[in-house]
């Protein structure tokens, strides 16, 4: 794929917010409602939180606690702290005790799994890591054999994530991988925060996958654009997100060695690269149901990722094909901002 094609995840058109990375802040005296936002780097993406409140104070505690909600789910679930939990059970193949939240994420992913026959597969680790030890220094710079691939995925099978007794196991050689649901959780966790603190209208948005509460103090939604994986400058739609989750996995930058374009995302029921779609984007009532289901169609590709969308409830999809054809499930286009429907 030329390089000009490579697609970029979706991001915000919220065309009021002004100043990124910093509160703004007026009068609190006026008691009107204000917009406020701030962007910090965690998991190992940018993550926005943009809010209206009435005053700084509000909205500095209630951004603060958003962000804490979303650090805490990074020291459980990243891969670059050795102290985690994922990084325990990988190493260890076992945590004790695991926190609520590290063991709903795990069961969680037993879910998409069943419903994508297998496409979403959390222990899809082994596969990752056989890949990128072919193209790292030292390594054969060749696709792994056959024999390689089918032997590692013995290792790869959701079903065998044991959940008891407060504890979470794998068996001896496997390790899982959650870049295809942690983040999401960690959006729903921050927006779960803003609301308790009494915000209404909001949204988090981390790395592509956002949630958006509420809407504008004129009463316009939050929009969503979709960039066009052809022109930087175009997009191919625009979501009215009000109330819901928007999250795209795509094939744009992340690869294992550039000359290879090894796609990131690996299908875990053949070890090999996902092909035939650029991205997908998922609407649903969670972050977390739209980043994994997202994750899922890429893997899964344009007939099979749509069927299972359409036997969802609540949940809508865009896939845009290696050949540029936009593909719609039957409910995305109510979703459709004016001019893109």
């Amino acid at each position: 794929m030329d390089s000009k094609y490579k697609i970029l995840f979706a991001f915000l058109l919220v065309l009021s917010i002004l100043v990124s990375g910093c509160l703004q802040s007026e009068p609190e005296e006026s008691g009107e409602l204000q917009e406020f936002q701030q962007t910090r780097s965690i998991m190992d993406t940018t993550v926005t939180v943009a809010i209206y409140a009435s005053n700084e104070s509000e909205a500095s505690k209630a951004i603060d606690d958003a962000f804490n909600e979303i650090y805490r789910v990074d020291a459980l679930m990243s891969p670059s702290k050795e102290d985690s939990q994922l990084n325990i059970l990988n190493t260890r193949g076992e945590v004790e005790n695991a926190d609520p939240a590290f063991t709903y994420v795990i069961e969680k992913s037993k879910y998409y799994s069943e419903k994508s026959g297998g496409a979403f597969d959390i222990t899809i680790q082994p596969v990752l890591d056989l890949w990128k030890s072919k193209f790292l220094p030292g390594g054969s710079q060749e696709p792994p054999t056959a024999d390689e691939l089918n032997e590692t995925l013995r290792l790869v099978n959701y079903s065998e994530i044991s959940t008891e007794n407060g504890n979470v196991s794998l068996k001896p050689g496997m390790k899982v991988a959650l870049g295809g649901i942690a983040k999401g959780y960690a959006v729903d966790k921050a927006i779960e925060s803003l609301k308790k603190n009494g915000i209404e209208n909001a949204f988090v948005n981390a790395g592509g996958d956002g949630k958006y509460i509420g809407q504008k103090p004129d009463g316009t939604p939050w929009m969503v654009g979709l960039q066009n994986p052809d022109r930087n400058e175009q997009y191919v739609t625009a979501i009215e997100a009000r109330d819901i989750a928007v999250a795209t996995s795509g094939n744009y930058e992340r690869y294992f060695n550039e000359s290879a374009r090894v796609s990131h995302i690996s299908d875990p029921r053949t070890g090999y690269p996902s092909q035939g779609i650029i991205s997908s984007t998922v609407i649903a009532r969670n972050a977390i149901d739209a980043d994994a289901f997202a994750t899922a169609i890429f893997v899964m590709g344009e007939e099979e990722g749509l069927e299972m969308i359409e036997n969802l409830e609540g949940v809508e999809c865009l896939i845009i094909t290696e050949d540029r054809r936009l593909v719609y499930s039957g409910g995305f286009r109510e979703y459709e901002a004016e001019g893109y429907s």
